[in-house]
């Protein structure tokens, strides 16, 4: 018990030092940059003609979310930068998600300093914020940076689980999604408001890198029922992330 909470001391000294250090080499980057309009906005330009999808009427439901109301399907495809192409310089993600006709529901982009990307890569902290078709940010994803996260095998320990919380609308927590403890693939705690685990998510059990362009399929699972012993989880929905190329 004195190691893990010794190795979360260290863990925390790091995780306060790159912070640190990343705010210092971003706001000194940013002193030296023009000025520059919002990532959302310049990525709205970037946009040509997308056909959207319309806003259906939803009663009972978050403003923004109506969309999720008429689909049962979308589609996720990344932006593709030729600069991290071509020279591994990480930059924001950017990301656009339609339905399964190909109309835009929302864009998303990744909010996160210059430094943490370049230095920490998957472990770095971020934020995603979740744009509808007028512009308005319906959904925002926060991720904080912790120096040891990513592997599930260690997930035991705080600063190794990986952890995100989902405010919809902006400014209200609906719920979180938490990395767990697993030697066999990952897998997910998603919670509600007051960190209720209310479904599992579980990977495979052979992950490849995304460097072989292997296809993934994860699983939706009804919580463990140990508060009714009797029951069983069972699987809800199917997510398959595929390789294409567009």
């Amino acid at each position: 018990m004195l190691m893990i909470w010794e190795s979360q001391d260290i863990a925390n000294c790091i995780e306060e030092s790159v912070l640190s250090f990343c705010q210092k080499f971003d706001n000194k980057l940013a002193s030296i940059k023009m000025a520059q309009p919002p990532p959302g906005f310049a990525f709205a330009q970037q946009q040509q003609q997308p056909q959207w999808m319309a806003k259906p009427a939803a009663n009972n439901c978050p403003p923004g979310l109506e969309y999720l109301t008429q689909i049962d399907q979308v589609l996720v495809h990344q932006i593709v930068d030729l600069l991290e192409a071509f020279t591994a310089f990480e930059v924001s993600n950017r990301y656009v998600i339609k339905n399964i006709m190909g109309q835009q529901v929302y864009f998303a982009f990744e909010e996160s300093g210059t430094c943490m990307r370049q230095c920490c890569g998957p472990q770095r902290g971020f934020i995603l914020h979740i744009m509808d078709n007028f512009n308005q940010e319906v959904m925002r994803i926060n991720r904080d940076f912790k120096c040891c996260s990513g592997n599930s095998c260690c997930a035991f320990l705080q600063h190794c689980a990986q952890e995100i919380s989902i405010e919809a609308p902006v400014g209200t927590v609906v719920g979180f999604v938490v990395q767990e403890f697993s030697l066999l693939g990952p897998v997910y705690s998603i919670r509600n408001e007051n960190n209720q685990e209310v479904l599992r998510l579980e990977g495979p059990t052979c992950f490849c890198p995304g460097m072989f362009f292997c296809d993934h399929e994860f699983k939706l699972m009804s919580a463990n029922g140990s508060q009714q012993k009797c029951l069983q989880p069972q699987i809800i929905l199917e997510f398959n992330f595929r390789w294409t190329w567009t």
